[in-house]
């Protein structure tokens, strides 16, 4: 790698070069990505991209004025110092608060280094170059509210933030919400009837995170084979198994890791305070995203966790 200061006016136009040519295709690939759940976003980020477009344009007659044909190849990644982009591909999840905020970001760094850079030099023509580059950056990022205002009118905004926020329950919440019911619930069984049976925290501990890690396993495939996500817009299925079998597993190691404390009488007691934490937190996911009412919520939930852990009790105490 290079340092900037090593560049010389030519390649820094080259550098310029790529670079808008690199942003471009980032505002093409987030527009590509967005078209189909949010089509006004994916509009701005369009035109941003034809706004790259014209800066590139423009930077390359000025290198034909003063270079010729030729433009070395010269990218982000050779230069010291020099401000980097993750592919689109990277970033996950892409909400609409995120590409906002990305392309905000996109536009300040460049302008903050374009304007770093030509504090740094004391010949005319590089500052004068480095001068126009921040200007046309600061530019666009005028450009960038105007098209965010002009195709995002408060209406818009509004609707698209709902679709991000069901698409987030549908993608996010659901799955979660599935696997943190049936590892909280399915695992208090085989836990408190190992305690009650045995009498030793142990035995239950190693109960409790074989059924734990078990069920993660298994929901996690069962989720991810259930459904491919290209028709329902449930997203991508191992996603969405990865989500359902993490919290499954969570769900049931919660209640499993006080049997860890040596008394099995006060094991239990613990246990049985997470649990019930558990519970509500369940019941208040529900409410919170689901729009199920609290108080239904919290009876469907309680009724079967006290079901499943009276089963428990009585199985490991026969």
């Amino acid at each position: 790698m290079r340092d900037f200061s090593d560049l010389t006016e030519r390649e820094i136009l080259a550098l310029a070069i790529s670079s808008e040519e690199d942003d471009g295709r980032i505002y093409t690939d987030i527009a590509e990505e967005l078209r189909t759940d949010y089509p006004a976003t994916a509009h701005v980020f369009t035109e941003m991209a034809a706004e790259e477009g014209e800066h590139r344009r423009r930077l390359i007659e000025l290198y034909q004025q003063k270079f010729g044909e030729h433009i070395p190849l010269i990218r982000r990644h050779d230069v010291r110092g020099f401000i980097s982009r993750r592919p689109v591909w990277q970033i996950r999840p892409l909400g609409l608060d995120t590409v906002r905020k990305l392309a905000q970001l996109m536009e300040l760094e460049t302008t903050r280094f374009y304007r770093r850079a030509a504090s740094r030099t004391s010949d005319a023509s590089i500052r004068k170059l480095l001068g126009d580059l921040a200007e046309a950056e600061v530019a666009h990022e005028h450009a960038a509210d105007r098209l965010m205002a002009e195709n995002l009118p408060s209406a818009v905004r509004e609707a698209e933030d709902q679709t991000a926020r069901r698409l987030f329950v549908l993608r996010v919440i659901q799955p979660g919400l599935a696997g943190l019911m049936d590892g909280s619930v399915s695992t208090l069984a085989p836990v408190f009837a190992a305690a009650f049976a045995t009498g030793r925290s142990w035995d239950a501990f190693a109960v409790g995170l074989a059924a734990s890690i078990g069920a993660g396993i298994s929901m996690g495939f069962a989720e991810a084979l259930s459904d491919d996500g290209s028709l329902t817009g449930r997203g991508a299925p191992w996603g969405r198994g990865a989500i359902t079998g993490v919290m499954t597993g969570l769900g049931g190691i919660g209640h499993t890791l006080p049997f860890l404390i040596p008394t099995v009488r006060t094991a239990i007691a613990v246990a049985i305070a997470v649990v019930v934490v558990e519970l509500i937190a369940i019941s208040w996911i529900r409410w919170k995203y689901m729009e199920t009412p609290p108080v239904s919520a919290a009876l469907q939930v309680l009724l079967g966790g006290v079901l499943v852990f009276a089963t428990g009790i009585l199985i490991g105490s026969s």
